[in-house]
């Protein structure tokens, strides 16, 4: 796996972290007025399974508070969590009320990304064990103001991201196509500001929908709400009508977890499902240690 933490630019994380803290600290801090400056070291715990990932969130939430963040050797994103628990992964030392202050930001992050990673992990295999060679994607529906978290705890995962936003792909979806007229009076218009280097993807109820957005160039076509074998048999009917011309296959709507191997069939390159909805988050603490008497 490449390294995940060389994709976050530092200026964009660190205002991400900054938007993150005035949420959370609008005016007054008040418990910090308690605890005061003091230097302490608090210890990350890891107490429930799943695939460990935000390491960089948690990191840089205390390096906007100017803490120092001391990363054990067996803690990087993408392990996995297995016990015995609870798990240390990391000492964070510097003024108590900065420790304090960061703690639930650093943990939600961690925690989220985790679950995300986790789910992300556990449809990736069932997928592989139905010996099928496609693409796990993890769809637009995303927390918004955490998409950078939930997107990379897909990667971590070993899913993908699908499309990262609006920017990066275009989508047109019945809405588009109705407001337009056609399938292939959308594809056309968004082919004159995309431009060569973006994809335009076509949601589609039919076959006969996908042929006109192979037609008209869209270079994905997104089957909704088949049910698998008619998802199979239309892949494969597009595969064959087709004849040389190259488009990628993407299967969305009423996949699960219950359901995804159902839906692992040939000729479909891509299943695309809302990973980030409902995924278990993974349980982290931060603990200072009490001092003995």
């Amino acid at each position: 796996m490449a390294q995940l933490e060389g994709l976050l630019e530092p200026t964009a994380l660190s205002e991400l972290v900054r938007r993150w803290l005035k949420e959370d600290v609008p005016s007054f801090d008040f418990a910090g007025a308690v605890v005061g400056d003091g230097i302490e070291t608090a210890v990350l715990y890891a107490k429930s399974k799943g695939i460990l990932a935000g390491k960089p969130f948690f990191q840089a939430v205390f390096d906007e508070l100017n803490c120092d963040v001391q990363w054990h050797d067996l803690a990087s994103d993408g392990d996995v969590l297995e016990g015995p628990f609870p798990i240390p992964l990391a000492d964070v030392k510097g003024p108590v009320r900065k420790i304090l202050l960061g703690e639930r930001l650093a943990l939600n992050a961690l925690a989220r990304c985790s679950g995300i990673a986790t789910r992300s992990s556990e449809l990736v295999k069932i997928a592989k064990q139905t010996g099928w060679k496609g693409i796990i994607a993890g769809t637009r529906k995303t927390t918004p103001g955490f998409r950078l978290v939930e997107k990379y705890g897909l990667l971590a995962g070993n899913a993908d991201t699908h499309r990262m936003d609006l920017s990066s792909m275009v989508m047109l979806k019945d809405n588009h196509i109705v407001s337009s007229g056609s399938i292939s009076k959308a594809v056309e218009k968004a082919r004159t500001v995309a431009g060569f280097s973006v994809k335009i993807e076509v949601e589609c109820s039919s076959v006969e929908d996908a042929m006109e957005a192979v037609e008209a160039g869209a270079d994905v076509v997104m089957l909704d709400n088949f049910e698998p074998e008619a998802l199979q048999v239309a892949a494969q009917d597009l595969k064959r009508w087709a004849g040389g011309r190259r488009f990628i296959i993407e299967a969305s709507g009423g996949l699960s977890e219950a359901s995804l191997a159902d839906y692992c069939v040939p000729g479909v390159d891509i299943l695309s499902l809302s990973i980030m909805q409902g995924a278990p988050a993974v349980d982290f603490s931060l603990k200072i240690p009490r001092k003995r008497a």
